[in-house]
């Protein structure tokens, strides 16, 4: 889902009135309709991204700790290109530099992380591409916008399209951002999720944990009852599960780290204003038929450095669990992208 938010890393909870009418308008932010007429394929273009240090997480303070997680360092970046923008989630590879990310009108954006002592510094090497559909054309040409999740099997890279409700497969490791996208089967529930609140994360369960070879996707808000949909996707045991939605928070995220499923949430009223958490699930606790909930990990308000966090990748680095957040600015002069890194502790 898409959101407006003012500068959060510079605002407090108190949020004004103002402040919330801005938030309100940009709700309302009209998308392209499939009868668009079909954009030219453009180009892998390189583009220069800027990057300004988090230093502190809080600005109020110099702490690092911040319930079971540390504050590793942080980036907000910026770019000249328009097509900038609009993270909505991202992959960090094992190196923990390279990363692969998705935005929320159909377009891919990878580039290397560079860091001095143990800090990310600044982004190198960054490319932008159109994400393609199973005939070539760009998604945005045919309706699919809002490509909202991304994971990672082997050199295959999934994506998932929130409005369309559907899943695409690359060969990511054999074309790169020239790759062509698949759709795979799902099941029918996934189809009837609402508009724009569909298909919000996706992970894909490797060799040697529970639920090995299986796609976990997951749905952004709850039902009637307070339950948010999950699906799991082939492997030995496909079905549904559900996870209990609370204090007002939707699934923004997902990822793995060691045994346990990692979802990051956004909470977002015209009270309480705008804010992020990441909850812990035991992956082995996920199974048809299961409803799950999970201890929090992290949960913070607009008195920190956050925006519209949407994107969650984990790697290891030196015996460290680093969790990489990404923050989704719908392409607003009032958002920020801001790249957080974090290492889980507890």
């Amino acid at each position: 889902m898409t959101i407006g938010l003012k500068h959060l890393g510079r605002t407090r909870a108190g949020a004004s009135v103002l402040i919330a009418a801005s938030i309100a308008a940009v709700l309302f932010i009209a998308y392209p309709s499939s009868a668009d007429p079909p954009r030219v394929r453009e180009p892998i273009a390189a583009i220069e991204i800027s990057a300004k240090p988090i230093t502190a997480f809080d600005p109020r303070d110099s702490r690092t700790r911040f319930g079971a997680l540390e504050f590793r360092g942080g980036l907000e970046l910026t770019s000249p290109n328009r097509d900038f923008g609009g993270l909505s989630a991202i992959h960090v590879a094992p190196d923990g530099a390279r990363f692969l990310a998705v935005s929320d009108h159909g377009r891919w954006l990878r580039g290397r992380i560079v860091y001095e002592d143990k800090r990310p510094v600044r982004i190198v090497d960054a490319e932008i591409a159109p994400i393609l559909g199973p005939d070539g054309r760009p998604l945005g040409a045919r309706g699919w916008h809002d490509t909202e999740s991304i994971a990672e099997d082997g050199g295959r890279v999934y994506v998932g399209i929130e409005r369309a409700n559907r899943i695409l497969r690359f060969d990511y490791a054999r074309d790169g951002l020239s790759a062509r996208g698949q759709p795979i089967a799902v099941p029918a529930e996934i189809g009837k999720l609402p508009n724009n609140k569909g298909l919000e994360a996706l992970v894909f369960v490797p060799r040697g944990h529970p639920l090995s070879g299986t796609l976990i996707a997951i749905a952004e808000s709850g039902d009637e009852n307070g339950l948010v949909a999950g699906f799991l996707i082939g492997g030995a045991s496909p079905g549904a599960f559900s996870i209990r939605r609370s204090d007002d928070f939707d699934v923004t995220g997902a990822a793995l780290a060691g045994r346990d499923l990692l979802v990051l949430e956004r909470r977002f009223t015209m009270l309480r204003g705008v804010a992020m958490r990441i909850r812990r699930i035991a992956l082995a606790s996920v199974k048809p038929g299961a409803i799950v909930d999970g201890a929090v990990l992290i949960e913070a308000d607009m008195g920190f450095q956050i925006d519209n966090m949407e994107g969650i990748s984990v790697h290891r680095a030196g015996g460290d669990t680093v969790l990489t957040l990404v923050s989704d600015d719908n392409f607003s002069p009032i958002q920020r992208t801001l790249l957080l890194q974090f290492i889980l502790k507890d």
